[in-house]
């Protein structure tokens, strides 16, 4: 017998917690999360890689309705976190609702029962009402496309796939892209590794990270006078509200590159390495990355950064385009993710067999990244254009979660069975958003994994984090329709 839920969730991490408790606080109980993975975490249980952390505060990294008074430092590490998600899905009684080891693959609109029909990767089918998709971005690792990659007789493994068994001290250790995963695996390895090559192909802004400890008193205060966390984490929230960098020729991006260049300038001396690590993109054009011990982990003796394209990986090691050839005895990918390709290996068909996947057609877009016209019922949590350029990505997720809470109140309160944007509504909110990401740095020419493969900006928000709550606060219902159960009107 087909089981039927009244909401089903793709993914556990943090977003799926955020809608499964924000929906409790609504009644709604009869929750589903299907979890790909052996556990909960999300992006935090993958990521196991050496020297895995937050680049965003841990005070503000931290859901509003879960504050955590002994977070050890500033910026959390990835065990830190990942423990901190684990107690929330107890602590809100939310792991009842999870179903690990389970990968959906398809989920197909039935208009006769007003329901999405899905299907596991074991061919298990399964009924909701509602499918709310909570699979963040950075779930699905990138190779990279270079020759021989195959053929290498070592061992070679992804930075979202780090292999926990193998030990890489004494080896020579080729790590390939200089972002954020690799800006803190290379300090974290060095000192093990006999050599260390890292293979870079555009230097990355990086500003100091700022990591003090919080000590005992500090926690303790915390947790005994909440009032006190709570300012604290508002204090950060508006800070980090205010970074407005990704607006073209926006003030505070010459503050912060000026800032960037001096903390290069006077932490990396040589003048030749110096010149390697001077990025040549706008300050904003890709994501700036926070650290205090990557730049002296580079002028160590037995590191080379290396800025020769690769030609190609042998079966001992890595040749590049001016010849030269170096061994490695492990490789390191810290190649990205497939982080513009939302849903990626999951087959939606919504209202007349639409395929989700050929709607968008390699250009991923939905109303305020969270609804689509034609796929009735259906939500996502971490969409296209949500990728908020300065502050927490949990404000986001808090504040979709909200916009779904609404969305499903208007549709009970309207008797309907689903509630579906309407085409005009989000023809509207594209025209808005194409003229809004025109007046940002990352359409200025760059390309990174903010963009489509065509070069659209598909993952980003060209707004504060503050806009976005009051933008999702509540559904406008006249952009929406309604339809099935007693309601038939639009």
């Amino acid at each position: 017998m087909t089981e039927h839920f009244e909401v089903a969730v793709l993914g556990a991490g943090f977003g799926g917690l955020a809608i499964a408790h924000r929906l409790a606080r609504d009644g709604i109980d009869d929750v589903v999360i299907f979890e790909r993975d052996d556990g909960v975490g999300g992006t935090w249980r993958a990521n196991t890689y050496p020297g895995a952390a937050c680049d965003v505060p841990s005070h503000l990294y931290s859901l509003s309705f879960a504050p955590n008074p002994y977070w050890s430092s500033a910026y959390a590490t990835q065990p830190e976190i990942l423990a901190y998600i684990e107690d929330c899905y107890d602590r809100f009684d939310v792991r009842r609702k999870v179903r690990t080891d389970t990968a959906i693959v398809s989920a197909r609109w039935d208009s006769d029962e007003s329901s999405w029909a899905i299907r596991d990767a074991n061919g298990n089918d399964y009924r909701a009402d509602v499918l709310v998709s909570a699979i963040g971005m950075f779930h699905t690792p990138k190779l990279p496309n270079i020759a021989g990659l195959a053929d290498f007789g070592g061992a070679v493994f992804h930075s979202g796939r780090w292999d926990g068994d193998h030990d890489v001290a004494g080896e020579r250790v080729a790590v390939i892209g200089t972002g954020a995963s690799a800006i803190q695996i290379i300090p974290a390895i060095a000192e093990r590794t006999a050599h260390l090559d890292v293979y870079q192909r555009s230097a990355p802004w990086v500003l100091p990270r700022r990591n003090a400890p919080y000590t005992p008193e500090q926690q303790d205060r915390f947790a005994a006078r909440p009032h006190e966390a709570l300012e604290h984490r508002q204090l950060l929230h508006d800070m980090f509200e205010q970074t407005t960098a990704f607006l073209a020729n926006d003030p505070l991006a010459d503050t912060l590159s000026a800032t960037a260049s001096e903390y290069l300038n006077r932490k990396v001396p040589d003048a030749d390495l110096r010149a390697k690590l001077t990025p040549t993109q706008p300050f904003g054009c890709t994501r700036t990355l926070v650290s205090s011990d990557y730049y002296p982990t580079l002028q160590r003796d037995d590191v080379e950064v290396i800025t020769a394209g690769i030609e190609a990986v042998t079966a001992t090691g890595i040749r590049c385009l001016d010849g030269s050839e170096r061994a490695v005895d492990t490789l390191v990918l810290c190649t990205g993710f497939h982080a513009s390709d939302y849903l990626r290996g999951i087959e939606v068909t919504g209202r007349d067999g639409v395929n989700l996947h050929d709607r968008w057609n390699g250009v991923p877009s939905a109303y305020h990244g969270i609804a689509v016209p034609g796929f009735p019922n259906f939500f996502m949590l971490y969409g296209p254009n949500t990728n908020q350029g300065g502050n927490s990505i949990l404000l986001m997720l808090e504040s979709q979660a909200q916009f779904v809470a609404s969305a499903l109140a208007v549709t009970q309160e309207a008797g309907a069975a689903w509630v579906d944007i309407t085409p005009e509504a989000m023809a509207d909110y594209e025209a808005d958003l194409r003229s809004d990401l025109a007046g940002t740095v990352w359409a200025g020419g760059c390309r990174t994994y903010f963009h489509s493969a065509d070069g659209d900006i598909v993952t980003q928000l060209p707004h504060t984090a503050g806009w976005y709550a009051q933008a999702t606060q509540a559904i406008d219902r006249s952009e929406f329709a309604f339809g099935g159960g007693s309601c038939t009107t639009s």
